[in-house]
């Protein structure tokens, strides 16, 4: 699972860390070894070879944003993902609890109306023998 709090950088954050640390390299006393690997060298900046070297740094750079969105993408979809699943469990434990209500109260029911037939059955046997004592009391007296 990804982290839940996410920080991305953008570009003036991470130019603006690398500049504060080479700032703090080069104010401490260096000798010029330092200074050529931290500056890089001092000769002219220009040329064809300067603008390949830049043309593929381009490249490189918009590689990189497309692969950051690739990733970000990826991580919220797999976010997304996490939540259905959850979703899906929560909706399957919800039908289990519903069914299991559903037969517990059709058993309530049954034996409901299984009582009441026992008791419709009793009522009509009392009125019966009620109606039939005295007929039969009267034809033996």
């Amino acid at each position: 699972m990804p982290p839940k709090f996410k920080r991305h950088l953008n570009d003036d954050e991470v130019t603006g860390s690398v500049k504060s640390e080479r700032r703090n390299l080069l104010e401490e006393d260096s000798d010029e070894e330092e200074d050529f690997f931290l500056r890089g060298p001092s000769g002219p900046r220009f040329g064809p070879r300067n603008d390949k070297i830049r043309h593929v740094q381009n490249q490189v750079d918009e590689v990189i944003d497309v692969m950051q969105e690739n990733i970000t993408k990826v991580i919220e979809r797999g976010e997304r993902l996490d939540d259905l699943q959850d979703k899906s469990e929560s909706l399957s434990d919800n039908a289990t609890a519903f069914s299991n209500r559903a037969k517990q109260l059709r058993r309530q029911m049954w034996w409901r109306g299984c009582k009441m037939k026992a008791v419709i059955a009793l009522v009509s046997v009392i009125l019966l023998l009620v109606t039939i004592i005295p007929i039969v009391l009267k034809y033996y007296s």
